[in-house]
């Protein structure tokens, strides 16, 4: 009869290199002290790593980097939970992923429509934020993420590099995405996204 420290680790096997998880995610299979107790013996066996509070991964290993750092999305997705509770980059992060900003901020913040939480994780803090159904609508997207972006630059602070930036970072899918989700955007932003539109005529 398999111990839970076994069935844990059955279920962390079946799954792909860099999952990230909580405890909450093995509560079937025991009560919570039992769970939180065979995780930790994972952690010393170093089967599992522990990445900050309530949270761990199976690691990804690289055949000369050695273990690899979990990516602020995949972290932002196990902080959201079980429930599957949507989540968008927002602020200097977005930027950042757009290109926009090539400094990478030591704070990641996500948008949700879930619980507000935050973890450290090495140098960098992950953050979910919870906002409105509308800030939330395009989540998933890539308007969404332009629209985040933008927002955190500020109107004063888009010019036309950061125009050419974006416009040589989005396919024409992506702005044709962009152009249906205009109407969640603020009018300055729409009135970007449409020049955007523009240069691809």
């Amino acid at each position: 009869m398999q111990s839970i420290e076994d069935k844990v680790l059955s279920r962390v096997y079946g799954k792909k290199r860099g999952w990230i998880f909580t405890p909450a995610i093995f509560l079937d299979l025991g009560n919570d002290a039992s769970i939180r107790k065979a995780l930790e013996s994972l952690c010393d066996r170093q089967l599992i790593r522990r990445l900050g509070r309530g949270l761990y991964d199976y690691p990804k290993v690289h055949p000369k980097l050695e273990i690899l750092s979990p990516t602020p999305e995949a972290i932002a997705h196990a902080l959201a939970g079980k429930d599957r509770l949507r989540i968008l980059p927002s602020g200097a992060y977005a930027a950042n992923l757009l290109g926009l900003s090539l400094q990478v901020p030591a704070r990641a913040i996500f948008l949700t429509d879930g619980a507000c939480r935050s973890i450290k994780v090495g140098n960098q803090t992950i953050i979910l934020k919870r906002t409105t159904p509308k800030n939330m609508a395009a989540a998933g997207r890539v308007s969404g993420l332009v629209i985040q972006a933008l927002r955190h630059l500020g109107q004063d602070h888009v010019d036309e590099q950061v125009v050419q930036k974006l416009n040589s970072r989005l396919s024409d899918d992506d702005l044709r995405i962009l152009m249906s989700d205009i109407n969640l955007a603020p009018a300055w932003i729409g009135n970007i996204i449409r020049r955007l539109t523009k240069n691809r005529d």
